[in-house]
This record gives structure tokens, C-alpha cells and sequence, in this order.
């Protein structure tokens, strides 16, 4: 696998630091989100008809390793850097191909540029870099596309020089980080044998034996969650992990679902999880503008997992919760 993705008629896209998204839908027309959401983009040489379309998305996933042909129609793979490409083909879409492609930001990002640029207020970078100092482990939550990623990796930028870090991803989107001990793992699909797959769940472990000082997962999306919540609960602290949720709220039923894969029974899982998470970071993002929605805790109570907002930030104004001067005490360990 080259971390040099050869993009062809798409070449001038991978240039503009702007650019986050593209998307290729199965009659050849080019969809580009540089901020302001998805808008129309029309290449120097255009994509001529479905099958040119199909030739093109194969062209790219055999560039990563990936088949995509009758037999295995959909594939997922990313450059070592983390530009990650996801492609479908016919008969699962009408003709053609639909293609989509992520990029990542330019350089690691850093918690001050992303409150100039709007993720967060200006009062909550303190914060945050203090929840990475007093090692909190910290969840990421949010839609696709809402900056998951782009925020862990500048959490990841605050971690101290000397700490030993181990990432886990299904598919490499967190690339280069700029930290001198990192061990990046990613899980293996079987051959076509159906052989030498490895997961999730095994990789989990794996880290435990690596001596890490922070474990991160990417994407926490099935029963990893319970391999996951056991080293959180076991003296790891510091980690993080991102999950598809629509609010703090709605977390403890997302890990709940997530945790029945696993066998964890909710009470279980609700136990685990208030004890693994010190903070929930949720994102939204509207019109291509991300931002940090809500700031929350897990707590368990009366034998059921409960997602407290702390502090909710609709891009304009703050409101804040009874309990987010304590929150802030102990962790800051000063004033809010």
C-alpha cells in the first residue's frame, strides 16, 4: 500500500487544503465539500459515462490493495497518511460506481486553530487541553462527516512527547500523528480463502501487551466495545474513541446496542461504560460547518446509563448546566 494515491482526473482536488470530501455518483458527476458543504465540481476531464465511472473506482482500490469486481462488489480502504476511499459498484448501485473519497487535514491540526476557525469557543480550550493533561478518557461522538476524526487527532497533538501511544482502526484515517512513539495497528480482512482476517476485538487486546499509555480506537462500531471497556476499566486512562451519535444523550442507547453485540447485558455495559468515559464530546456539523455541539457525561443511575449534557454551544451562545462548574473544578482544578 503508497501512501501516494494517483487520483487522475480528481488530481486537483487532492491539492486544495480546503477540500475534505468528494464524492463520484454513478453518471460521472463530481460532488466536493470544501467547507460549505456539498457543491458541484466539474473535473478538466469528466468522467464520460458509468462504465469509465466503475473503471475508475476499480483503478483506485487496486492502487490500496483492495478488489472490487462481481465477487466483491463493495471496498474500503485508506493511504497510510489516511485518505480513505470507499467505493461501490453495479449491480449494488444502479450502474457505474458511486465513489467517496476523505481527506485528511494538512499537517497534524492543532485545539487553537480549530477554535479560530469556529469547532469550539474560545473559553472551552483550556478545557480541553486540560483534559488531555490530567489524562481523561474521552468520547468523541457524532454524524459522518461531522470532524470526529479532525478533533481527536488535535487531542492526540496535546499528549505529551514521551507518552507511548497504540491507535486502532478498521481503516487508517487517523495517519501520521507527529508523535515519536506511535504504533498505529488496522484490522485485516480474510483472504479469499476466508483466512487470516484479524478484527476489532483481537487488536483491542493486542494493545494491552504493547505497553501503551494511551490506547485509541477510531471508531468504536461493534463488539470491540466490550474488549474496549475492559482495558478503559482496568488502569488505562487517557484513551479515546469516536461513535455515531446524534447527542449525549443518545449515547448510552448507541453503546447499549453496540454492547448486546458483544453479550454485555445493558446493566453490564452501563457499569462499564460509566467507569470508562470521563467526557463525551459531541460534534455536529451543519452546511459543512462542524462544531463541538455539547459537552457531557455518563452516569449511571438507578441501573440505567444516562448521558448528561454539561454544556451545549448552538454556534452563537453557551448554556451551561448545574454541573459543569464542578466538572470543570476537577479537572481544571480551578474556576470555570
Amino acid at each position: 500500500m503508497t501512501d501516494r494515491l494517483m487520483l487522475g482526473p480528481l488530481e486537483d482536488l487532492a491539492r486544495d487544503p480546503a477540500v475534505t470530501d468528494v464524492a463520484v455518483t454513478c453518471d460521472g458527476r463530481v460532488w466536493v465539500d470544501a467547507g460549505d458543504g456539498m457543491t458541484e465540481f466539474h473535473p478538466r476531464i469528466a468522467f464520460r459515462s458509468p462504465q469509465t465511472v466503475r473503471d475508475y473506482a476499480v483503478q483506485l482500490c487496486a492502487q490500496l490493495g483492495r478488489r472490487l469486481d462481481d465477487a466483491c462488489p463493495i471496498a474500503d480502504a485508506s493511504t497510510v497518511g489516511g485518505v480513505r476511499v470507499h467505493a461501490v459498484i453495479a449491480p449494488l448501485v444502479p450502474q457505474g460506481a458511486a465513489i467517496s473519497i476523505r481527506f485528511p487535514e494538512c499537517g497534524v491540526p492543532k485545539l487553537a486553530a480549530l477554535a479560530v476557525r469556529g469547532l469550539m469557543p474560545g473559553a472551552w480550550l483550556p478545557v480541553l487541553r486540560a483534559l488531555v493533561a490530567a489524562r481523561a478518557t474521552i468520547l468523541i461522538t457524532g454524524g459522518t462527516g461531522s470532524g470526529k476524526t479532525t478533533l481527536m487527532r488535535a487531542l492526540l497533538a496535546e499528549c505529551g512527547r514521551r507518552e507511548r501511544i497504540i491507535t486502532v482502526e478498521e481503516v487508517r484515517e487517523l495517519g501520521a500523528l507527529g508523535i515519536p512513539d506511535h504504533v498505529s495497528l488496522v484490522s485485516r480482512e480474510a483472504n479469499v480463502e476466508g483466512a487470516g482476517a484479524v478484527g476489532l476485538p483481537e487488536l483491542v487486546k493486542a494493545t494491552l501487551r504493547m505497553r501503551p499509555d494511551r490506547v485509541v480506537l477510531g471508531e468504536c462500531r461493534g463488539e470491540e466495545i466490550a474488549d474496549l471497556l475492559r482495558a478503559l476499566n482496568s488502569g488505562h486512562h487517557g484513551g479515546m474513541t469516536t461513535l455515531h451519535a446524534d447527542g449525549v444523550a443518545r449515547v448510552p442507547a448507541r453503546l447499549i446496542s453496540l454492547g448486546l453485540l458483544a453479550g454485555l447485558s445493558p446493566q453490564a455495559l452501563g457499569m462499564l461504560a460509566a467507569g470508562a468515559f470521563d467526557v463525551v464530546l459531541h460534534l455536529e456539523r451543519n452546511r459543512g460547518v462542524r462544531r463541538i455541539a455539547q459537552i457531557g457525561c455518563l452516569v449511571y443511575d438507578r441501573g440505567s446509563l444516562v448521558g448528561v449534557p454539561l454544556a451545549v454551544w448552538d454556534g452563537a451562545r453557551v448554556a451551561y448546566g448545574q454541573s459543569w462548574a464542578p466538572f470543570v473544578r476537577r479537572w481544571c482544578g480551578g474556576p470555570p
